[in-house]
């Protein structure tokens, strides 16, 4: 007998008929001898309703009360799996995240997972019986509702997994695995059977929406073997493991890529230790994040510029922000382009072979595909390159290295 915690995400528990489903694929864990321990998003769409309703008002000023309106979602969710599960003959137990309780930081709409007390899990199970747990929230230790994040219902269960030492995460969406690259883009791209827990952080960091980056970062760290599979076929999807040797003579794994890309350059920037750190702790403060960093010295040997991306939906703010510190960090004016897209390639490869930079600038150059931006890391490489040119830079990428092969 093994334990198991199935996490059914937004699409997979969208309607009735659904939900239905998804009580289906408990069902066959349960009949396979199994422990099974449900996480559940919030009906597809439901978030996105009861956050238009916050947004009405300040957010800045009221995210301890966003946390309690969003939150209410997943407890729509839970409760009626458990209706479900009843009409076929099991009993399962809906759970809020207070009621186990999931104790997180005091960061509302993205606190961080400190505790999980498994006691109230483990005993629910070990009766025979389902905890149905509303991901994407815990607690405070002031008992206040908090929120992970959007996509937080996955690092929900990998968390609650680790916690009660589960044998196997099953994330069930509604791809039925981890691609090479996104296969709207590139048709004969393949299912991975399995990805390092690296590869599939820098594919989430990257773009990819199939899991999110924190709960990708939890199973790394305490060892969780999670499934990615679909929620409409239950066929058997892709692992995320740790690397082995196999996997480190693959070039390249797979490509991701972001459309939600800016960046900003600040023109004329006197050379000067600390300069760094005028512009970028003003924006660690407002919590936006910067990705790809360029310095570029000036003519003079005096001046430098600093290019920087950033989140679009942040770009407004960004501005804002280094307008308000024009005059400490002494820029002469901002250039910005807000119609870039990222694609990265992505292998743990990269760290033993030589030349795949090359292969790759030489596969864009071939498309008349003009790269602004570069950005490495031991097992990735990034361009920014304009929007417009995204398919065709994904495509080419895909058949240079020889994906669909996989």
């Amino acid at each position: 007998m093994q334990k198991i915690v199935q996490k059914f995400g937004g699409t997979s528990v969208g309607t009735i008929e659904k939900i239905k489903h998804v009580c289906s694929l408990i069902n066959k864990e349960v009949k396979n001898g199994n422990q099974v321990a449900v996480v559940s998003s919030a009906m597809s769409g439901e978030t996105n309703r009861l956050l238009s309703l916050a947004d009405n008002f300040d957010l800045k000023n009221n995210k301890l009360e966003s946390d309690m309106i969003v939150s209410t979602g997943e407890q729509i969710a839970i409760s009626l799996i458990s209706m479900a599960l009843k009409e076929i003959g099991l009993k399962g137990k809906p759970l809020l995240g207070w009621q186990i309780p999931i104790i997180g930081s005091k960061d509302y709409t993205k606190a961080k997972i400190n505790r999980i007390d498994d006691k109230r899990i483990l005993e629910i199970m070990n009766k025979g019986e389902i905890p149905i747990i509303a991901g994407f929230q815990g607690i405070d230790e002031d008992n206040n509702i908090v929120t992970f994040g959007r996509g937080g219902s996955d690092t929900s269960a990998v968390a609650i997994a680790a916690a009660i030492a589960a044998d196997r995460c099953d994330i069930y969406t509604d791809v039925n695995g981890v691609y090479t690259t996104d296969p709207r883009i590139v048709k004969n791209a393949k299912k991975l059977n399995k990805i390092s827990y690296e590869e599939m952080l820098e594919f989430a960091s990257l773009g990819a929406k199939v899991l999110q980056t924190r709960s990708v970062e939890m199973a790394m760290r305490y060892g969780v073997t999670v499934q990615v599979l679909s929620s409409i076929t239950g066929d058997i999807g892709t692992f995320l493991t740790k690397e082995d040797k196999k996997m480190e003579n693959e070039l390249v794994s797979g490509i991701a890529y972001s459309k939600d890309e800016a960046n900003l350059t600040l023109i004329n920037i006197l050379d000067k230790p600390g300069v760094a750190t005028k512009i970028f702790s003003p924006l660690s403060e407002a919590n936006i994040n910067v990705d790809m960093i360029v310095q570029s010295g000036s003519e003079n040997g005096k001046n430098i510029n600093f290019t920087y991306t950033v989140s679009r939906k942040d770009l407004e703010q960004t501005i804002s922000i280094m307008e308000s510190n024009k005059p400490n960090i002494e820029f002469e004016r901002i250039i910005t382009n807000n119609s870039l897209a990222k694609v990265s390639i992505i292998g743990l490869g990269m760290r033993t072979h030589t030349g795949v930079a090359n292969k790759m600038f030489s596969a864009l150059a071939s498309q008349n595909i003009n790269i602004h931006v570069i950005s490495t890391s031991e097992i990735k490489i990034s361009v920014l390159i304009d929007e417009d040119y995204i398919e065709k830079a994904i495509n080419i990428l895909h058949s240079i290295f020889e994906l669909e092969k996989k």
